[in-house]
């Protein structure tokens, strides 16, 4: 029977992927279509065999508000029927997609797979069961290869991915629809899978119908070959861990940090699969192409020491001496202190410590980077300590006029995101000394100078 065979099919893939463990608490996503429901059915028939608790979640994503209320009644008639409790979450998807410029596919996606988290950890689930089948891998397949994905995109969606679960994967959208024909259950349809604005629907609707007539066996054709790839993936992703092991210097959640020498000889195949775990590890894979893999790798085989590259989400990758820094932390902008004299000014955050000193003569000269010898008589105690504000001007040594803040910036190359984390020392209303670049004309020693006062800054010191 069409029923017995799915069943077959789904746990064997259960049991070669070791996705249901006896005991387990399962959190089932349900939007009351077919394929969840199908996924319902289905675990609900294993339930004994398995000692499962299983509990279903139905997410409002507020897109189509006149046909929701018709899915919840459906969605909690069919878990009552079931004998299994079901949860209602809303989401907002059209402002999350507006906040973050995505689109609302994407930006639903990220929604609902953040509910799944939070439900599943509130009411302590082992798993995570979702409904994608057959249809929607070679979909995706043929989606991510339009799209010029590499091995690993095209590798396609993984059964199993941390606590979350793809029991159907297998099966395609035929056999689920029979298997609910036999039932007699009418499952709800959402009308926007039928839209073919969305490119998955132009996919669902138009390509796939031309590709399964002129091959019958298109699921499995493509199942065997995203297998391939992920094979051969899984072999890459262990050379990719041994050469990333050797290549990090320093690693938080939103930072990671690669020695430069070793990926400048490193084999691209292997470099550009370094470059992606590496950004993954900072948070900011999505939104990164092929293109942006390859400006990092143009980056570290002919850019200079301080080049950068401003990518999607907040992502920043920068070239130093030795190492490249890949990081999604928000850039710096210092808040304001006061520099008394004598005195010193921590600089929370950005690793500067200034210092003010008085000399009755100078030790040394300054060149108006790492310290500014000023005339004590023409500077106002306490300095000021602050970021760049818009219209900030002063009178660069040895410049002879008056010059825009913002256009010695650019004249030094200093890039955009670090601009704010340059502390700006302020003396009354005037610009004394823009820490570690210029000193003020108006402010410096002369023949005449009786009282020197020495600004010095330190990186790195704590």
């Amino acid at each position: 029977m069409i029923e017995d065979n799915l069943i077959e099919n789904v746990e064997l893939t259960i049991r070669r992927n070791s996705l249901l463990g006896e005991g387990d608490s399962l959190l089932v996503g349900f939007s009351g279509g077919p394929d969840s429901t199908c996924l319902l059915c289905l675990l609900h028939v294993l339930k004994e065999k398995y000692q499962l608790q299983i509990h279903a979640l139905y997410i409002n994503h507020n897109l189509r508000p006149v046909e929701v209320p018709a899915e919840i009644a459906f969605c909690r008639k069919f878990c009552e029927g079931l004998g299994i409790p079901i949860m209602v979450e809303s989401v907002d998807v059209i402002s999350y997609a507006k906040e973050r410029g995505m689109n609302r596919q994407e930006a639903a996606r990220e929604l609902r797979y953040q509910v799944f988290a939070r439900v599943a950890a509130e009411i302590r689930a082992d798993k995570v069961a979702v409904a994608h089948n057959a249809d929607d891998q070679a979909e995706t397949l043929l989606m991510r290869l339009v799209r010029g994905a590499g091995p690993a995109g095209l590798s396609g969606i993984p059964v199993k991915r941390g606590n979350i679960i793809r029991p159907l994967l297998q099966a395609g959208r035929n056999e689920i629809e029979r298997f609910l024909a036999v039932r007699d259950i009418i499952p709800v349809m959402d009308s926007s899978n039928l839209k073919e604005d969305y490119f998955r629907n132009m996919v669902r609707v138009r390509l796939m119908p031309m590709l399964k007539q002129a091959n019958p066996k298109l699921l499995q054709s493509l199942g065997h070959t995203m297998e391939i790839l992920r094979e051969e993936e899984r072999y890459f992703g262990i050379l990719v861990t041994k050469n990333l092991m050797k290549l990090i210097s320093r690693k938080s959640p939103k930072r990671i940090e690669l020695f430069l020498s070793p990926m400048e000889a490193m084999e691209i195949v292997i470099l550009r699969r370094v470059l992606r775990r590496a950004i993954s590890e900072t948070e900011g894979l999505r939104g990164i192409s092929f293109q942006h893999i390859e400006d990092i790798i143009a980056l570290i085989k002919k850019g200079k020491s301080g080049d950068r590259l401003l990518l999607p989400r907040g992502l920043r990758v920068i070239k130093g001496y030795s190492l490249l820094v890949i990081t999604s932390e928000e850039p710096l902008r210092i808040a304001e202190y006061t520099l008394d004299l004598p005195g010193e000014a921590v600089i929370e955050g950005a690793g500067y410590v200034l210092t003010a000193a008085m000399e009755e003569l100078p030790a040394q000269a300054c060149d108006g980077r790492s310290a500014a010898l000023l005339d004590a008589e023409r500077v106002q105690f306490p300095l000021t300590v602050r970021p760049r504000r818009p219209g900030d001007f002063f009178f660069p040594t040895g410049f002879g006029r008056k010059k825009k803040l913002q256009d010695l910036f650019v004249d030094l190359k200093i890039a955009r995101d670090e601009r704010d984390s340059i502390p700006i020392v302020v003396s009354g209303d005037a610009i004394v000394w823009v820490a570690g670049h210029r000193a003020d004309e108006r402010f410096k020693v002369t023949e005449t100078t009786k009282k020197f006062v020495r600004l010095g800054i330190v990186q790195g010191k704590f």
